[in-house]
């Protein structure tokens, strides 16, 4: 597996042999052609910007002196992919609203704009003369004493780092010799260099942390995504059931029962009534069927209808009090909506109780759902119960479900889901 950054390269013996000391190199050279191109710049920009404020014309160069870190960064994070194969993530959120005035108006309050000013700031004053050195120091060096025979043979005599006059062969194959030996501890000093380098870049301008926030925030919002076309498919199955399927078998169920009165006493007519039957039969689940799939009451007259019809279709007597003036969203009256269904279905399956209640409403943009009742209690998640499966549901809409069932009873199921009412 080839290491994906330099600190990788590093720990395997055949680095020196390998690309990762001249991608060091690269890195450190061009840090310090860039360091020496920033250092101008904002110099220039804000002494000119400074003369220039009294006359309001040097306002903008301040403000560009301001933002100056932002191109810096981008080249950096370009940069970083020379020692570091990993995405350096950009750690500006788009504005809300088009237009210069509303993006100026994000950058100046992100901290990432004024943390990268400081990374220009240090890029320009210290970094790039530290990437000179080491540039010098680890590479230059080692070659310009490999190069001695060269400079002999060219000019007659060489000097050896401006330092030691070389005018013999022995003397500059000795030298050339000790580049060549320099240039091993040369190239781990411009890694660890490049490597400690990015690594303070990569902390300023392009912090792991953003990136996994980022990646976290996707993922909630394409789990929301999900859940809105999970209940946009099951409005849709909905609809094609009710107006196709089930229209045709009233239809068949009305045509079966018209030739059964038509048809004379008898085998056939026996056979008629049976088929009748079983037409009545699978309307009947269909229809059972239609309302586990996304209920109709619910699409057309919302979450408290909707309670309120399974209630009364409950084997166990339910009480409901909700307040809700407003219509939520598809998602949240949904998952509310089978959270109550499922709880029902649980009170009447295991519970034992003679009665139950669902209370709550939508209060400070938060919809509260509670269902109670008098049971002998001890219910707990992952039993065969479906509240694991519930509470995933939930925790897609940043909601919570609490359970409260002592043994002997009363069970208690809290849920609260954060949702402002539909547009």
């Amino acid at each position: 597996m080839r290491p994906s950054n330099v600190w990788q390269a590093l720990a395997r013996p055949g680095y020196p042999l390998s690309a990762w000391p001249w991608r060091s190199a690269g890195y450190l050279l061009t840090g310090a052609v860039a360091g020496a191109f920033v250092l101008v710049g904002i110099v220039l920009s804000a002494v000119a910007g400074g003369v220039l404020a009294l006359a309001l014309v040097g306002i903008p160069l301040l403000l560009a002196t301001a933002l100056a870190g932002l191109p810096v960064a981008a080249v950096e994070r370009l940069r970083l992919r020379l020692v570091d194969a990993e995405p350096a993530p950009d750690p500006h959120e788009p504005p809300g609203t088009p237009g210069l005035r509303a993006w100026l108006s994000t950058r100046l309050r992100e901290r990432a704009t004024w943390r990268e000013l400081g990374h220009a700031l240090l890029f320009a004053g210290l970094l790039w003369p530290v990437d000179a050195l080491v540039l010098a120091v680890g590479l230059l060096a080692p070659l310009s004493l490999l190069l001695t025979p060269v400079l002999l043979g060219v000019s007659g005599e060489a000097k050896v780092l401006k330092l030691w006059l070389v005018t013999g062969w022995p003397a500059a194959c000795g030298w050339a010799a000790l580049g060549l030996l320099l240039l091993v501890p040369g190239g781990y000093l411009l890694g660890v260099a490049a490597g400690a380098r990015a690594g303070l870049t990569r902390l300023l301008v392009a912090p792991r942390e953003v990136g996994l926030g980022a990646r976290v925030v996707e993922l909630t919002r394409s789990r929301a995504r999900l859940v809105d076309a999970f209940e946009a498919e099951r409005r849709r199955i909905e609809r094609d059931l009710h107006d196709g399927a089930q229209q045709r078998l009233v239809a068949l169920t009305m045509t079966l029962g018209l030739a059964r009165l038509d048809a004379p006493p008898g085998p056939l007519a026996d056979q008629l009534a049976t088929a009748h039957e079983e037409a009545g039969a699978a309307l009947a689940e269909l229809r059972e069927l239609i309302h586990g799939i996304h209920p109709k009451v619910l699409a057309d007259y919302g979450l408290e209808a909707a309670v309120c019809d399974a209630a009364d279709r409950s084997a166990v007597p339910v009480d409901v009090d909700l307040e809700l003036s407003v219509r939520l969203s598809p998602a949240v009256e949904a998952t509310a909506y089978f959270v109550v269904c499922e709880a029902l279905a649980n009170v009447a399956r295991h519970s034992g109780a003679t009665r139950a209640e669902v209370s709550g409403g939508h209060h400070d943009g938060r919809l509260s759902l509670r269902i109670r009742d008098d049971g002998r209690g001890g219910a707990r998640a992952g039993q065969g119960s479906g509240l694991t499966g519930l509470a995933d549901r939930v925790s897609v809409l940043d909601g919570r479900l609490a359970l409260s069932s002592p043994p002997g009873g009363p069970t208690l199921l809290c849920v609260e889901i954060p949702c402002d009412p539909a547009r």
